[in-house]
């Protein structure tokens, strides 16, 4: 395939004349990818994408974990053609709403109530003010060890892309380590009657401590705190019921996107009546305003996620994407290790959600050598930032991924015993998303 992406880079540079930063995400940005290596996209199948050069890939990460059943499924596109063919936003809300969020309880049967948005932002703000509200308590507590929550001011104040967010809206955010409950403990008991909320993922990189969840439960109920599973990733990926299925521990209020749709923008924020009413109609309370999004519930997206629950219900979605990552995974550690480079290029996480590491001659995460690393996938035909898999990846697709880390590890070798990946980098490193400047 070579590494000549000319169309793309000028695509690149028609991107960022006219979008902030060139994409609509970082985490899409080009300075992600080494230099004059970032794909543009120009349509996706499956586990594939094509970029506007025509090169194909084997995707991995596909639309930031959101499309887990593959790109343009068949029977997600039914769906929302079906229903887009009705109109798509009305003055009222219309019938799929129910039928959507009915279906939605159903498969998160932990919750009592369900409201619908477009980002997973919203949702977990929205979460933090309801909280905030039914507690009357200003302090958020966060786990330090989940990369993110909320491009809102709240969270990214505490990130060191903090510009343009006044200390104070920072001052009402702390944090703790994730699966040490007594350091969860020590938060509430410092803060006491001060915390609305403690917010995390269940799981990510690696699994709960046995009983951490569960002490996590038993802790914010009796501090009277309420208790955010930020679902984003987790949700329909550990199960289709969430984390809190797969772990059975409820939280008060929990938030799902990405999944949920198959690609499609919608999200959601579920939770127990008695908090969620609170943003509706039906409360003596003060309100809160919860959720009040004009596009929130298209009816094209509602359909999408109703019909990616429909092909989890009818199929085992899960199964399939931890028997691919569990291949992929035992994989790259056996050509890892018959290179010598096991301790530098490492895979962890969940099956269903692998990412990976790429350590320097110290054993320490190293920016150039995930460049090198990166410049060789792509190089072989595989755009991976993460090995996290979609469920329309094939045992040939993880075969030739196997193959493609294989080289890409001869050559980590060599950049390990010249204890300098510079050659190999073709130009400056990638960059972390949260960094003070350009």
């Amino acid at each position: 395939m070579g590494t000549n992406l000319p169309r793309s880079t000028q695509a690149d540079e028609r991107l960022h004349r006219v979008i902030p930063g060139g994409a609509h995400t970082y985490a899409k940005g080009s300075d992600q990818y080494p230099e004059g290596m970032a794909p543009v996209i120009s349509h996706g199948l499956g586990g594939h994408v094509w970029d506007v050069d025509g090169n194909e890939y084997v995707e991995y990460g596909a639309g930031l974990r959101a499309v887990s059943l593959g790109h343009a499924h068949p029977r997600i596109l039914d769906a929302v053609r079906r229903e887009i063919e009705k109109g798509g936003n009305f003055i009222r809300p219309s019938i799929i709403e129910a039928e959507a969020a009915e279906r939605f309880l159903e498969n998160v049967p932990t919750a009592d109530m369900v409201k619908f948005t477009k980002n997973g932002s919203d949702a977990t703000t929205a979460a933090v003010r309801l909280a905030r509200a039914a507690t009357g308590r200003k302090l958020v507590a966060k786990c330090a060890d989940h990369a993110f929550f909320s491009t809102d001011d709240w969270f990214i104040g505490t990130t060191p892309m903090n510009a343009g967010i006044p200390d104070e809206t920072t001052e009402a955010v702390v944090s703790f380590p994730y699966g040490d409950l007594q350091a969860a403990e020590e938060l509430l008991q410092r803060h006491e009657g001060q915390i609305a909320c403690m917010i995390l993922e269940a799981a990510a990189a690696v699994e709960p401590p046995p009983g951490y969840l569960q002490g996590l439960r038993e802790l914010t109920t009796r501090h009277g705190v309420v208790l955010i599973f930020d679902e984003m990733i987790t949700g329909f990926r550990w199960s289709a019921h969430g984390a809190q299925g797969l772990y059975g521990v409820t939280p008060d209020l929990s938030t799902f996107g990405k999944a949920l749709g198959n690609g499609f923008a919608v999200s959601a924020l579920a939770g127990k009546r008695e908090l969620m009413e609170i943003g509706g109609l039906r409360t003596d309370r003060e309100r809160v305003f919860l959720l009040s999004t004009t596009h929130g519930a298209e009816t094209h997206s509602l359909a999408a996620a109703m019909a990616v629950m429909d092909v989890y219900r009818e199929e085992d979605v899960i199964g399939r994407m931890h028997a691919l990552g569990d291949r992929l995974a035992a994989g790259v550690r056996e050509v890892a290790a018959g290179i010598g480079v096991e301790d530098h290029v490492v895979v962890r996480g969940r099956a269903s959600n692998l990412v990976f590491g790429t350590l320097d001659e110290q054993g320490k995460p190293s920016q150039p050598y995930r460049t090198l690393f990166l410049r060789e996938l792509i190089s072989g035909g595989v755009l991976g930032p993460s090995f996290v898999v979609s469920a329309a990846l094939t045992e040939a697709d993880i075969d030739k991924t196997i193959d493609v880390v294989a080289q890409a590890c001869t050559v980590y070798r060599k950049a390990l015993d010249a204890q300098d990946p510079t050659p190999w980098m073709g130009g400056r490193p990638v960059q972390p998303v949260f960094r003070k400047h350009a």
